[in-house]
């Protein structure tokens, strides 16, 4: 079997900052470097701002001489700075730098590593909150505790943690020179991505990936191999990649309705499609195929399989 592994750790799956996670269990010293704290605004549609490359920290002077009950510690920076993030409208940066507007789900990329690992943190973080409000297990209100890293019934003492969604996607190949582009039915035409689903209950990931493909195209594959994974927090996902071999022959069957389009592209047409850019910015060019963005691991999979001689 033709392998082939990842050229580089997908965008999101970047670290550059220190979690210091031993804070979360010691509150008192994660608030007593407070003052000198960095603060990171996600607002409510899950955007962040951007200057120099760089996402924008603000300072703590505004928000008071303790974290808001919300905020969320997301660990230290190089220079020993705390940094925190709250769900808050977004503020211009303190220094005055021109600053955008940034949706990761839509971008590419403008950011750096620190960048990546706090905002990609913050937004799995914030959105768990925003919808574990109260106990799975009773209904009864719950509290944040450990710097946001949990929620805590205050009457029962039951802690409950983040939840993640684990959700595969791969890329079906030919073993050779071809590999199989789906489109989405809410998705516009000539938009092609990879095969992807949510892992169910007790199943793995390698069964996931045979059961969810058998049920959007209607291919059998074999010879699953893992290549990597990256948190895609939106609300709170992990996707876990992988590539598997398909028969050509066999005929597509859209089973599950989820998907509108599939078809075999060869690498040189993968290549000429990754060439005209992204969704964001080849929807202009003719080409007849247009692939995700550079935030997304199924950018980096694709590109990944394309160097391949």
């Amino acid at each position: 079997m033709t392998d082939f592994q990842l050229r580089n750790t997908p965008l999101l799956s970047r670290v550059g900052a220190d979690r210091s996670d031993h804070l979360r269990t010691d509150i008192d010293a994660a608030i007593a470097g407070w003052a000198e704290a960095a603060v990171l605004r996600v607002d409510g549609r899950g955007q962040v701002l951007i200057a120099d490359g760089k996402v924008v920290l603000g300072e703590t002077a505004p928000l008071g001489d303790t974290p808001p009950h919300d905020a969320v510690f997301l660990g230290r920076l190089e220079d020993g700075r705390h940094v925190w993030a709250i769900r808050a409208p977004l503020a211009p940066p303190e220094d005055g730098a021109d600053a955008q507007v940034l949706d990761i789900r839509r971008t590419g990329v403008l950011f750096d590593d620190v960048s990546a690992h706090l905002v990609s943190s913050a937004t799995a973080l914030l959105n768990w909150h925003d919808a574990a409000r109260f106990s799975s297990v009773d209904g009864a209100p719950t509290q944040p505790s450990k710097g946001g890293w949990s929620r805590v019934n205050p009457v029962t003492g039951h802690e409950e943690f983040p939840r993640i969604d684990p959700a595969v996607i791969c890329l079906v190949h030919d073993d050779a020179d071809r590999v199989v582009l789906a489109r989405q039915r809410n998705w516009p035409d000539r938009m092609f991505s990879l095969l992807a689903g949510f892992v169910e209950a007790g199943e793995s990931f390698e069964t996931c990936v045979s059961r969810e493909i058998a049920e959007e195209v209607g291919l059998a594959v074999r010879d699953v191999r893992y290549l990597g994974s990256q948190p895609w927090p939106f609300p709170r996902s992990l996707m876990v990649g992988f590539h598997a071999v398909a028969d050509p022959d066999q005929p597509f069957s859209f089973n599950d309705g989820e998907i509108a389009e599939a078809a075999w592209f060869t690498r040189d047409e993968v290549r000429a499609a990754l060439g005209v850019g992204d969704w964001s910015t080849a929807a202009a060019s003719a080409s007849k195929l247009l692939l995700p963005g550079s935030i997304s691991i199924a950018r980096e999979i694709i590109e990944s399989w394309a160097e391949r001689d």
